[in-house]
C-alpha cells in the first residue's frame, strides 16, 4: 500500500509539473540573482538542503516531479545504471551552476528582495504557449538518460537537486541530528535479492546490507520499495541520531 500511495503521489507530482517547473529551475535563480532577488527555487533548494538535513533524499523518492517521470520510464527500461565516476556528473554540474549563481548575484545590482513568484503568471509556471517549448525541452533532458541507461539515470547522473540533499544529509550526519534511514539487520538476511530488484535507483541493497553501507549511501532515496518487499522484514524505516561516516 505504501508504495502504490508513494507512487500515486509521484505522478501527480509530475502532472503538476507545468505548473511547479519554475520553482526548480537552476536558470532562474541565476536570472534572478542578477537582480539581487531571492526567487520560488532559490527558497525550495534551500528547503531541500535544509529538511534533507533530518530526511535524507525522502524528497526524490516521494514528491519529486522529474523522479515521478522516472518512476514511468522503468517501464520501457529498468536496467539498473551504472555507478562510480558516472554519479560524479552531477556534482560536477552543480559546482558550476553554483559558481555561476554566486558570481551574477556579486555582479548584480539592486536591493536583495524576496519574491517567491518570479518570473511565473500568479504562481503559475508555464502559463503561455512559448512556454511549453521550453517545458518540453527540459522533460527531454530527463527523458534520454533513463531511456539510454535505465533506472533513474537522470537522478544519478545529472539531477542539479541531488547534491544539495546529499550535502544536507550529510551536514546531518556530522552534527549528529535525528535522521530518517533504512537500516538492516544483517543478520536476518536471507540474500534472495528482492530488495534490489525493485529498488527504483537500481542499487545493489542486499549488497549494502551485507556491507552494512545502506544507513550512508548517498544514491538511496529513503523510498522504502525495498522495505516493503523484504520477505523476511529485515530492513526497516528508523530515526537515528548517530550513524557511520561510510559511504
Amino acid at each position: 500500500m505504501r508504495q502504490k500511495i508513494r507512487k500515486t503521489i509521484l505522478i501527480i507530482s509530475f502532472l503538476l509539473f507545468p505548473v511547479t517547473i519554475w520553482y526548480f529551475s537552476p536558470y532562474l535563480i541565476i536570472r534572478a540573482a542578477s537582480e539581487h532577488i531571492m526567487n520560488g527555487s532559490f527558497i525550495v533548494f534551500v528547503l531541500m538542503l535544509v529538511l534533507s538535513m533530518f530526511f535524507g533524499r525522502a524528497w526524490c523518492g516521494y514528491l519529486c516531479p522529474a523522479g515521478g517521470l522516472q518512476e514511468c520510464l522503468a517501464m520501457c527500461n529498468d536496467n539498473p545504471v551504472k555507478g562510480g565516476r558516472r554519479n560524479r556528473i552531477k556534482y560536477v554540474i552543480w559546482v558550476i551552476w553554483i559558481i555561476a549563481v554566486i558570481v551574477t548575484f556579486i555582479l548584480g545590482k539592486g536591493k536583495v528582495t524576496v519574491n517567491p513568484f518570479y518570473m511565473t503568471d500568479r504562481g503559475i509556471s508555464v502559463s503561455q504557449i512559448y512556454d511549453y517549448v521550453i517545458y518540453y525541452g527540459v522533460v527531454l533532458i530527463l527523458v534520454l538518460p533513463a531511456l539510454i541507461h535505465g533506472k533513474r539515470a537522470t537522478c544519478h547522473y545529472i539531477c542539479w537537486m541531488a547534491p544539495f540533499m546529499v550535502i544536507g544529509s550529510s551536514l546531518g550526519r556530522v552534527l549528529h541530528l535525528p535522521q530518517l534511514h533504512i537500516e538492516a539487520e544483517k543478520t536476518d538476511c536471507v540474500s534472495c535479492g528482492r530488495c534490489s530488484k525493485v529498488c527504483p535507483m537500481g542499487l545493489d541493497v542486499k549488497q549494502m546490507v551485507a556491507e552494512e553501507k545502506n544507513q550512508s549511501c548517498t544514491e538511496c532515496i529513503q523510498c522504502g520499495a525495498c522495505v516493503d518487499a523484504c520477505p523476511k522484514k529485515v530492513l526497516k524505516y528508523k530515526i537515528v541520531w548517530k550513524t557511520n561516516s561510510r559511504s
